[in-house]
């Protein structure tokens, strides 16, 4: 069947204020505030120096701000204190190349706070202070949502990417990178991944190659406060963890053979017939994934459009069902077209097997598992749900607007 359910998923810098202070050190290993020594000098060696921002007594700072971190000669970060004025402090980490360190969590608003920074190398130390106060609450935000959900803990299949998708507003190409900074995903064993924008909405992250066995999966996606284009800001930061199954499961259909394969760790276990969608109404072709599966479901053509009494339309409730497509096609049990189930197609764009094969489907696979569909009249689009797995991992990487996919987690490292 087409488009049932589309609501599926679909609830529907102010700025780092600039350079700020600059700490210099004479050569000689003793720690002072030298002076009149320019950044020239610095450059050349002559001199150490930490610069941070946001800058001494800044106002109006975003509560997604990052401590900002230059160092030069020859000197490296050691610490970063980051405390509100009654001496809490901030918990936060370094990013993988110390350009920043980011608090754990969004600062908060109308608040003081003062950042104390530390390098050394080479028997020199250097340290530089900052106070700053952050901005008011916004009146206007931007929401998201995402999968795995936010309650966490769950098991997934090896497919299984994150999806956000932005539920009231648009963001701008310029907006990108800037989001992107701030979604810190952490793998255990690491692998490379990276984020693709499918479009002006909802951005995926996968793997190089599917995810590993039994990976642990933490995630903070830290969008509170963060400042876009448009004049709104992120509404809040949101934090996930998930695993991914030890066993690797893979649906495979043919359109040719009409025939739905099970593979379990690399071998088939399973083969049922099938019947896909007729001509009219194909099924799409490519690489999917299983979005969700229900036990019961009811598909009801007047959720895009076509009234359920009218001759195209249909309300009808099906079992086992697991969503492959934001429009509305699925594996599901089809009782009323197992006489066509391994010779013609006569669905409405859905993968029908029997009742008691998708009882057993049903039992067997999870979210996030790869489902590979070949041979039909029709691609799916990308973007029409969960589609990372149908580029390559070069074009996929062409998604992301901070450039190359990484060799390691984009995480911050503890400080």
């Amino acid at each position: 069947m087409r488009r049932h359910g589309t609501g599926y998923l679909r609830t529907n810098r102010r700025r780092l204020v600039g350079v700020g202070l600059v700490a210099l050190l004479a050569l000689t290993g003793c720690t002072s505030k030298a002076k009149g020594k320019s950044a020239d000098d610095a450059a050349k060696g002559s001199v150490a120096a930490v610069t941070l921002a946001p800058a001494d007594k800044a106002a109006d700072v975003a509560v997604s701000t990052e401590i900002g971190l230059q160092v030069s000669g020859g000197v490296k970060v050691t610490s970063v204190d980051l405390t509100k004025a009654d001496g809490s402090k901030v918990t936060g980490a370094l990013r993988a190349d110390a350009s920043s360190w980011v608090p754990q969590e969004p600062l908060d608003y109308a608040t003081a706070y003062t950042a104390t920074v530390a390098a050394t190398g080479d028997g020199k130390t250097v340290s530089a202070t900052s106070t700053f106060t952050t901005m008011a609450r916004p009146g206007d935000d931007i929401r998201l949502v995402a999968e795995p959900r936010f309650d966490g803990g769950m098991v997934y299949g090896q497919a299984m990417p994150l999806v956000i998708e932005f539920t009231n507003g648009r963001v701008a190409d310029k907006d990108r990178a800037t989001i992107e900074r701030r979604l810190f995903v952490t793998a255990d064993p690491p692998q490379p991944g990276v984020w693709h924008w499918d479009n002006d909405i909802q951005l995926e992250y996968r793997t190089q190659e599917y995810w590993q066995p039994g990976t642990k999966v933490k995630v903070r996606l830290g969008f509170g406060g963060l400042p876009l284009s448009n004049g709104k800001f992120g509404q809040r930061d949101w934090n996930i963890n998930f695993s991914i199954d030890t066993v690797k499961r893979v649906i495979e259909v043919d359109n040719v053979s009409k025939t739905l394969a099970a593979r379990q760790d690399g071998q088939v276990v399973n083969i049922f017939p099938v019947s896909l969608g007729k001509p009219s109404k194909p099924s799409f072709s490519g690489n999917m994934v299983i979005m969700s599966h229900n036990e019961k479901f009811i598909f009801d053509s007047s959720t895009y459009g076509v009234p359920a009494n009218s001759a195209d339309g249909y309300r009808t409730e099906v079992q086992y069902a697991e969503r492959l497509s934001y429009d509305g096609q699925f594996i599901h049990a089809a009782p009323w077209s197992v006489a066509d189930q391994g010779h013609n197609n006569v669905s409405h764009g859905c993968v029908n097997v029997s009742t008691e094969n998708a009882k057993w489907i049903y039992d067997w696979v999870k979210i996030g598992d790869p489902v590979i569909v070949k041979g039909t009249e029709q691609h799916l689009d990308q973007g029409n749900g969960w589609t990372a797995w149908d580029l390559s991992w070069e074009d996929f990487a062409k998604g992301s607007a901070l450039g190359a996919a990484p060799a390691a987690s984009a995480a911050p490292k503890p400080s």
